[in-house]
């Protein structure tokens, strides 16, 4: 839940929303939704996302159902307060890979009167949080946790399992990479490519070679 307008109109301070939860679970269509309305109220607005970010478009920020806003791709977060520059809301997309210093920009940023609204991911695909995200949440204003649908169970899913075999932890993909898990069925995915990947040794490396002694 957040407000957008203030009681007291002599404070001339900003605010950060911060929209998180798994693959599929609508961040960045909450987000487009968001800045679309303040476009729509005439507030001069600014998208980022990270150039990493080119699955659909180099320049706009889209989401899985294919709505979109236009965006400036910028390498670190550094780049944010110089185009920044003037605007009542900055929306940040992918807000996961950036580097930390995110973290002080959108409080800087907020600190002078901006709006600020970052969608990211919460947990990277072991299940931990994920790049500066816990510390951007833990500074915002307010936080809003969307949920997927878990793919096999129905139930509200919080995980992105990743079914491509890579451990690197930046792995853009779409539903051939990824799945939404509900806890139950993450945990049960993560055990079985445990198991899977469990190296079986042979009898001979398992049962000591006796040795022959002499009489």
């Amino acid at each position: 839940m957040f407000l957008e307008n203030t009681v007291n109109h002599k404070e001339q301070f900003g605010w950060i929303e911060v929209i998180c939860g798994s693959m599929f679970s609508g961040k960045t269509e909450e987000l487009i939704r968001r800045l679309k309305r303040a476009q729509f109220a005439r507030q001069k607005v600014e998208i980022f996302k990270p150039t990493v970010d080119a699955r659909y478009n180099e320049e706009m920020v889209v989401s899985h159902d294919a709505n979109e806003i236009r965006s400036t791709p910028v390498p670190a977060a550094a780049n944010i307060p110089i185009l920044a520059d003037g605007c009542d809301v900055i929306g940040i997309d992918e807000a996961q890979f950036f580097d930390g210093e995110i973290v002080r920009v959108c409080n800087d940023l907020a600190n002078k009167g901006v709006r600020v609204i970052v969608a990211g991911l919460d947990m990277d695909f072991k299940g931990n949080p994920f790049g500066p995200m816990p510390f951007l949440m833990a500074t915002a204003d307010y936080v809003t946790k969307v949920h997927a649908v878990c793919t096999r169970t129905g139930n509200l899913a919080q995980y992105s399992y990743r079914k491509a075999k890579s451990d690197n932890l930046v792995l853009l993909g779409e539903v051939d990479e990824y799945e939404p898990l509900s806890r139950a069925a993450y945990y049960k995915a993560m055990m079985r490519d445990k198991v899977r990947n469990m190296k079986v040794k042979d009898a001979e490396e398992v049962t000591p070679k006796s040795k022959n002694s002499d009489a």
